[in-house]
């Protein structure tokens, strides 16, 4: 379905597409529901409540999505390439090694990679995948075993000879990265995390969802932080665009055969408020940097990272063992596990938000199950090409989506196009890791806050009256805040002493990620402490989930999650109920039938 980022003053208009457009008549009687042109052929009547411009299913034109791929690429360049940035000097990296941009370009190369796999194969919802902090504190207690030498040694070695040192570093998280990703991979193949689903529940949802956009407010902080003016100059901005200025339509021109040329509203700070808010506040760092009214070195300034840009090459490919044959440890193994079980625990709450905000049903278990596999073999593969890191869903751009109102996901996979585009072409990317830290630091305060308020909007199916769901709620929380904070202390880093280090590292890693704590006692205590289904919300929320036969009553439409192609195939074939990745998946053995089951 093709759409349009043109919408009339009272008037529903189709656009692009090469054949002939319906309009509605300006005189046409108003209705309830908010019209809004979807396509050539046929307008689509969404409720006004949702506002959606363009949901899950929908393809926006080429131009328009273009740049809301920008946008999304935007919001997810500078955590990618911090990462690298991060280890590239505990690997004994030199600071002008010019390698450092090669690895920085390979994160987003293999990161548009991931996208593309996901959105086409995977859970198939417009979910952006990128490097992953998670994986940091595994790769961190990988690298102080191999502790680098003292700064006199490092400047008499010679460039091959650094560049052999941090080369054996890289393979040694290289193969950490891929063996503990083959645990995901398994994990989403057989189906385990989807046979979870029928303990999931609205209490086990809201602290998951909820503590990914809490547990980030202090990175979107330091970021802000480094400069409050300009981040608040870009928080104003994006408000301003996205919730004051929706409604306003820049005037233009469309034209058609049958009409000519046409007055039209286009609607630009709806579609574009992330662009234009960090468009607007780069040139007024630029205007300040050019003034010299900013100091020297304030994190700014637009001159900061320029030798980035002239240190990048036009053009180069990244290809996979690019840094040598990856190396395998069981103790870096082990640790990284940490990583993954975090990362499957984010992925599954920014899949649930992410259908929420795009207009999709609640992914069934046979797009979690892909979704989860997808990201395991993207993990793989950013292993196999050496990005330091491996993949996983990134909350802020979902977040992007409540604030765009677009959650198509043909718009993310565009985004999946510059992300190899940029990875490709060195000074392309170099340039958007030139925008100053604090305007990624405002956005970042703006969509993580979005974030946090759809995991709080689950509360809607429990009864808040409840002490025993207050208890669960305020508890998972509370707690799911309090003790990661402790563990990240510095003093406490050692506390977890089980005489098996693999095993301090993996448990050490859990405690400090707040989506897993809060997730973990959620799901123990709203499945432990006694409460009726009415109380815990679980007959509106089974009702969402509950996967039914096609053409029976209340069945729910979940074809956004097929596969795009061989679906006839599919569903012909009766093995093929028994994959769990497939959408005609229907359960294990005595699963079947009871994961969604009424009391």
């Amino acid at each position: 379905m093709h759409l349009t980022a043109l919408e009339m003053e009272g008037v529903a208009v189709g656009g692009g597409g090469g054949g002939g457009r319906e309009e509605v008549d300006e005189d046409s009687p108003p209705t309830s529901k908010t019209e809004v042109a979807k396509s050539s052929e046929a307008l689509v009547v969404e409720d006004s409540q949702n506002q959606l411009l363009y949901t899950v299913e929908d393809n926006p034109p080429w131009y328009t999505c273009l740049v809301l791929g920008l946008q999304h690429y935007l919001m997810m360049v500078e955590s990618t390439v911090s990462i690298p940035y991060l280890l590239t000097p505990l690997m004994c990296m030199a600071t002008n090694d010019p390698a450092r941009g090669a690895i920085a370009s390979t994160v987003i190369f293999v990161s548009g990679i991931v996208t593309f796999l996901q959105t086409v194969f995977g859970v198939r919802l417009p979910i952006v995948q990128g490097a992953t902090h998670g994986f940091l504190g595994p790769i961190l207690a990988i690298l102080t075993l191999l502790p680098c030498p003292p700064d006199e040694v490092l400047d008499s070695l010679t460039y091959e000879e650094r560049t052999n040192l941090w080369q054996i570093r890289m393979r040694e998280v290289q193969g950490a990265i891929c063996l503990a990703a083959v645990f995901q991979v398994v994990v989403g193949c057989t189906g385990a995390v989807g046979g979870l689903l029928r303990w999931i529940s609205p209490l086990v949802v809201v602290p998951t969802i909820t503590l990914i956009g809490f547990s980030l407010f202090r990175v979107a902080a330091d970021k802000a932080a480094s400069h409050w003016g300009i981040s608040s100059l870009t928080i104003v901005l994006l408000v301003v665009f996205s919730q004051y200025l929706s409604q306003v339509g820049v005037p233009g021109l469309t034209w058609s055969r049958a009409r000519g040329f046409t007055r039209v509203n286009v609607y630009v700070f709806k579609l574009f408020p992330v662009l234009l808010a960090v468009v607007v506040a780069w040139l007024t760092c630029w205007a300040l940097t050019a003034a010299e009214v900013l100091p020297p070195h304030s994190p700014a300034r637009t001159d900061l990272r320029l030798t980035i840009i002239t240190e990048s090459p036009w053009f180069r490919f990244p290809y996979p063992c690019q840094w040598g044959w990856p190396s395998v440890s069981v103790a870096g193994t082990l640790g990284m596990l940490a990583g993954v079980l975090a990362s499957i625990v984010e992925s599954i709450g920014d899949y649930f938000a992410c259908a929420r905000l795009a207009g999709a049903p609640p992914p069934p278990k046979h797009a979690i199950n892909r979704g989860i596999w997808i990201e395991g073999l993207g993990t793989i593969l950013a292993g196999l090409w050496g990005t330091g890191s491996g993949t996983t869903s990134y909350s802020q751009n979902v977040g992007a989506i409540g604030i765009t109102k677009v959650g198509s996901r043909r718009v993310v996979q565009y985004s999946a196009a510059i992300m190899l585009g940029c990875g490709l072409i060195g000074k392309v990317g170099a340039l958007f890791i030139t925008i100053p830290e604090p305007i990624i630091g405002g956005i970042f305060c703006v969509v993580f806050a979005m974030i946090t308020s759809v995991g709080l909007s689950t509360l809607q199916y429990i009864d808040l009256n409840s002490s025993r769901n207050l208890f669960v709620l305020g508890f998972s929380l509370f707690f799911g805040i309090a003790l990661p904070m402790w563990m990240q202390k510095p003093e406490n880093a050692a506390i977890i002493q089980t005489s098996v280090p693999a095993v301090d590292q993996v448990v050490s890693v859990l405690l400090k990620t707040s989506m897993f704590v809060g997730g973990c006692l959620g799901f123990f205590l709203d499945n432990t402490v006694p409460g009726t289904l009415e109380e815990r919300g679980m007959v509106e929320w089974r009702a969402q989930l509950e996967t039914q036969l096609p053409g029976t009553a209340g069945a729910l439409d979940q074809s956004c999650y097929d596969l795009p192609f061989g679906m006839h195939a599919i569903r012909r074939w009766s093995w093929t109920r028994l994959v769990p990745i497939l959408p005609t998946f229907t359960g294990w053995g005595f699963l079947k039938g009871r994961c969604f089951s009424r009391a």
